[in-house]
């Protein structure tokens, strides 16, 4: 499996404790040295496996924790990168901010972006992070035709209850 945006290595430990071969990919170079140090013994019997950009190593499934899809803007280019290391089966499991949770109305930025997500399907929150909000269905329409949309949680009042969604893209 790939852990993409590994962050500090938590899932990836966990993955590879579970007997599944683990690459991870970690662009902050800060986050990749504590990941190097916190792995260190699941890099050295190779359990743990860092990997760059373009994607090469073939897996089964890709995971995106924490909100790592909201710091890329185009998934459409991102999802054809996934599409050539993943087999047909094969998966992304993604946990990606909500664009309507609620919590975030006392924002006046969420408020203007309103029209951007009912129009475009998206919108980026300010700040120098340039974080983006995506709704499920362009994030879908953005994996299309490598991926479909499988699964998603919350549905309904929960996007707007709960920060995060869970997307499941399969790959077709």
């Amino acid at each position: 499996m790939l852990d993409f945006g590994a962050g500090t290595g938590i899932d990836a430990k966990f993955y590879a404790a579970s007997g599944h071969q683990t690459f991870v990919y970690e662009p902050s170079q800060a986050m990749h040295d504590y990941l190097v140090r916190y792995c260190r013994d699941e890099i050295a019997c190779n359990s743990i496996t860092s990997v760059t950009r373009p994607l090469t190593r073939k897996v089964q499934a890709i995971t995106a924790n924490f909100a790592v899809l909201n710091h890329i803007a185009d998934h459409g280019l991102l999802f054809e990168e996934f599409s050539r290391v993943i087999d047909g089966g094969g998966f992304v499991l993604a946990s990606m901010l909500s664009p309507y949770h609620l919590g975030d109305a006392r924002y006046r930025w969420w408020w203007a972006n309103m029209l951007n997500l009912v129009r475009k399907g998206c919108y980026a929150s300010p700040g120098e992070s340039r974080i983006h909000r995506f709704a499920p269905n362009a994030v879908a329409r953005a994996a299309a035709p490598y991926f479909r949309l499988e699964r998603l949680v919350p549905r309904g009042f929960g996007l707007a209850s709960r920060l995060y969604m869970f997307l499941l893209l399969r790959r077709v």
